[in-house]
């Protein structure tokens, strides 16, 4: 499914429209629904909204380990193909949403927590996902953040300006209070 806000003046706002329903259905795409009503557009964003439900319906009793990189626009397309290659040779169900208009997109892991085979194959997929978008002038984060997760990425990601970055915290949060225990208890 792929959701389009559409911005303009009426015609510039037809136009766009004309030509994406155009290209969707060049490639097969059908059902295209219209909201002009913000109720309407609601009702239609639900289905993003419930991603997280319908991803937990596919795997029964698993957890959702959601992840995210951002790339540049003209790298989407091969990224998220080598993701789902990499699902598939590892034998996962990781569901892909994406902001593609920013380049950000998503694989959620549904992950048994007690199979330590199965979460060190989503670790390898994930770390090969995020080095395949630094190599191509992307990062590590686009929405998620680091956490405790990502810290080795940033790392590798900003280079020296990591040192940059860890100082600027020590001087704007030198008790350690704002989000403890994240990036911080790595410096």
């Amino acid at each position: 499914t792929l959701f389009f806000e559409f911005h303009g003046s009426e015609p510039e706002v037809a136009h766009q429209v004309k030509v994406v329903r155009e290209i969707a259905a060049s490639h097969g795409g059908q059902d295209f629904a219209w909201a002009h009503r913000p109720e309407d557009r609601s009702r239609l964003w639900q289905a993003r909204h419930d991603i997280w439900w319908a991803n937990k319906g596919l795997r029964p009793g698993a957890e959702g380990l959601p992840t995210d990189v951002c790339v540049p626009i003209s790298e989407l397309a091969d990224q998220i193909e080598a993701a789902q290659q990499d699902v598939r040779a590892e034998g996962l169900i990781a569901p892909i949403c994406g902001h593609v208009g920013d380049g950000n997109f998503h694989l959620c892991f549904m992950v048994d927590p007690s199979d330590a085979a199965e979460i060190a194959r989503v670790k390898a997929a994930y770390a090969r996902m995020i080095r395949r978008a630094l190599a191509v002038g992307g990062t590590c984060t686009g929405e998620h953040g680091i956490g405790h997760g990502k810290v080795e990425f940033l790392r590798e990601e900003a280079g020296g300006g990591f040192r940059v970055m860890q100082a600027l915290r020590a001087a704007l949060d030198p008790l350690g209070i704002l989000n403890p225990g994240k990036v911080t208890g790595f410096f």
